[in-house]
This record gives structure tokens, C-alpha cells and sequence, in this order.
């Protein structure tokens, strides 16, 4: 009986640890998407944004536009955000996860040389 309750917790906290690894995963992936649009796709701040709110459908983050802050000094861009997300710990017990970011990315100004086409 001992190993069996031993079994369970195990199996309880392999669980959690997936599940919670799973969003960490996906948040990571999501915070470089955004590094990615502001360094090279985003000309203006509306571009970002509305990438932004894209990569967050794509991800199935939740998300508000409010949630995201994007300020500009010379060549550097400030992305920061965050969201909360319902990461279940334990069958029928969700926690409510934050994540958080803050990006400076920096643009370029030169325009890529790339060799002529055979």
C-alpha cells in the first residue's frame, strides 16, 4: 500500500512538472518570436503590436493588448508584457501561471547584401 501512495505522488508530481515545462517551453519560444519582430519585421509600433497579438494566437497565449508595452530610443526597442495562464498542477486543480517579459532589441539600419542570383 506504502508503494502504491509512493506511486501516486511520483506520478502527481512528474505530472506537474510536464505540464508547467510544457508553458515554460512555449513561453520561451514565445518571448523569442517577439525578440525576432522587433529586431527584423516591425518597422512601426502598430506592426509589433499587432505581430505581437498574432504570435500570441499562434502560441494560444492569452493575452491583452493592454498587457504590452513597446517604447523606442534610437535603435534599441523595449517590448515589455505579461499574461497569466491556467496550468493544471493536479487533475481538476489549475493554477493561474504569470509570465513576464522584457525584451531590448536591437535594429539595423543596414540593409542586407545578399549575393546576385544565378
Amino acid at each position: 500500500m506504502k508503494l502504491l501512495i509512493k506511486l501516486a505522488i511520483v506520478a502527481l508530481l512528474a505530472n506537474a512538472v510536464f505540464r508547467v515545462g510544457t508553458e515554460y517551453i512555449t513561453y520561451i519560444k514565445f518571448r523569442d518570436a517577439i525578440r525576432d519582430a522587433a529586431m527584423f519585421k516591425a518597422k512601426t509600433d502598430d506592426e509589433l503590436r499587432k505581430r505581437i497579438m498574432e504570435l500570441a494566437g499562434d502560441y494560444e497565449i492569452p493575452l491583452d493588448e493592454d498587457a504590452v508595452t513597446i517604447r523606442r530610443e534610437e535603435r534599441h526597442v523595449f517590448v515589455e508584457g505579461s499574461y497569466k495562464k491556467q496550468v493544471e498542477i493536479a487533475p481538476r486543480f489549475e493554477f493561474d501561471w504569470p509570465f513576464t517579459w522584457s525584451i531590448d532589441a536591437m535594429t539595423s539600419t543596414i540593409v542586407p547584401a545578399f549575393p546576385p542570383k544565378r
